[in-house]
């Protein structure tokens, strides 16, 4: 079976986190443009991964195909809420396995997050990252790669450290100055 594309997408405060501390993705960092591009690439995903805490929402959440990451399972198995989900522990489990079980042959797998699956996917390898920039500030929250906010690592750092490149910006909303870099393989 082949390897999907695997494309990341988060938001970021202009600190590199992706939610308060308390882990709840505040409402100021949604912006309406950005939402519409990650709904709508979302909506092209053959698939979704994410960890227990984290996941897209709204009405199509639950119709998705997707990986749950969590260290509460030994073996992949059938997410009892979710019968379109697979559980996963990347620690028992390799990811070819948990993508073979999704039974689809190839397409794309959207990283939707938290922390931890974000950081994962860089050791297994995105095709592409989407990174949206907000003016917002959080300064004492959760990051979106491990390490960032340790001794002042931004986000940037911790992708090259990973051989991606900045490929592109692209503006979403001027008004708040909100826009989307596409970070990539540094070799294709």
């Amino acid at each position: 079976m082949k390897r999907p594309r695997i494309e990341g997408y988060a938001v970021i405060s202009k600190e590199g986190m992706i939610a308060a501390s308390d882990g709840h993705f505040p409402e100021h960092l949604k912006n309406p443009a950005d939402h519409a591009f990650y709904m709508a690439s979302l909506d092209k995903a053959s698939a979704i991964v994410n960890g227990r805490h984290s996941a897209e929402g709204g009405e199509k959440e639950k119709q998705r195909r997707r990986i749950v990451l969590t260290r509460r399972v030994n073996m992949l198995a059938v997410d009892p809420a979710n019968p379109n989900a697979i559980l996963w522990n990347p620690g028992s489990t390799p990811f070819d396995e948990a993508w073979q079980r999704l039974r689809i042959e190839d397409g794309v797998l959207a990283v939707v997050g938290g922390t931890d699956v974000f950081g994962l996917f860089l050791t297994i390898g995105y095709d592409v990252f989407y990174l949206s920039r907000t003016d917002v500030s959080i300064p004492r929250g959760r990051p979106v790669f491990p390490g960032v906010g340790t001794r002042g690592t931004t986000p940037e750092e911790i992708m090259k450290k990973n051989g991606l490149v900045l490929r592109g910006t692209r503006m979403l909303d001027e008004a708040t100055n909100c826009r989307v870099e596409e970070w990539g393989p540094a070799k294709r």
